[in-house]
């Protein structure tokens, strides 16, 4: 199993160059991946400092040589798949095949916080239809990154046929992990799809091995990576690692809040709850 940091982008981490330092400090201190997260408006307060992931990200790509880059999670609705696999593309060829496109369908509801990265810019809000778009975007940034010329004809997008390069290092293609809250039907079975499940909404400990077998088995025996994250480290989390890793859990990611420079500092630098 392998130890992710989730970082957020607003507050102290609007500033990118922050971001980065933190990157650099993760790899030194031992974990496997930092992944960023995705948003116009911070989400723990619309009105902080907050910096774009895919500036940062290029910034610790470079700045690093072996953690996984990415962001958890992307929400396509609100971006153009085509600048996005541009992005992924570059990326991925800064950090010499490392990085992972986490996607969702972003936060709804009135009263999330989350979501005024869509509804403060007139974006839709409804959950149906992003997730269609999401659909598409999806289908669209796996050919354009793929071999040969692409083409799309779609509800909500459309592409002529075009060749798109420079590819990425990785492939058939940079791996997708899809986000949601499992069991949820729409995200488990979206991810299924794709390379992975990074599973957010859940408490850690509410997610049972037989949960993590279960999924592991519907995805075959493919290359297929399953993610969990948390906010802070509980009592029994070694056991639980243990057990759920043992099902065939493949990342455990844990999300470093947004506060003053030298507590996250500090947060970095105890390591991963590693158990082996």
């Amino acid at each position: 199993m392998k130890y992710g940091l989730a970082l957020p982008t607003g507050g102290e981490c609007g500033d990118p160059t922050f971001v980065v330092e933190l990157a650099v400090l993760a790899e030194a201190t031992g974990w496997d991946g930092v992944f960023l997260e995705d948003y116009i408006c911070f989400q723990g307060d619309p009105t902080a400092p907050t910096c774009d992931p895919w500036t940062a990200l290029a910034g610790i790509a470079v700045a690093t040589q072996s953690v996984r880059v990415g962001t958890m999670v992307t929400p396509l609705s609100r971006r153009r798949p085509w600048k996005v696999a541009r992005e992924v593309a570059g990326i991925d060829l800064l950090s010499q095949g490392r990085m992972v496109l986490g996607v969702g369908i972003g936060d709804t509801g009135e009263h999330v916080v989350g979501d005024s990265s869509f509804t403060a810019f007139g974006e839709t809000r409804n959950p149906r239809l992003r997730a269609e778009m999401l659909d598409e975007a999806l289908t669209i940034i796996a050919g354009l990154l793929g071999d040969g010329t692409f083409l799309f004809t779609g509800r909500h997008y459309q592409v002529e046929p075009v060749d798109f390069t420079p590819k990425p290092v990785q492939r058939p293609r940079v791996p997708i992990w899809v986000g949601g809250g499992y069991p949820n039907p729409g995200p488990t079975e979206r991810a299924l799809r794709w390379d992975g499940s990074c599973m957010y909404g859940v408490r850690t400990h509410d997610l049972s091995v037989e949960d993590v077998t279960d999924l592991r088995q519907r995805a075959g025996d493919r290359p297929f990576d399953i993610c969990v994250g948390g906010r802070e480290r509980r009592e029994g989390d070694e056991e639980w690692l243990a057990a759920v890793a043992g099902a065939g859990m493949t990342w455990w990611t844990e999300y470093v809040p947004a506060q003053d420079r030298e507590t996250m500092r500090e947060a970095i630098q105890r390591g991963p709850l590693r158990i082996d």
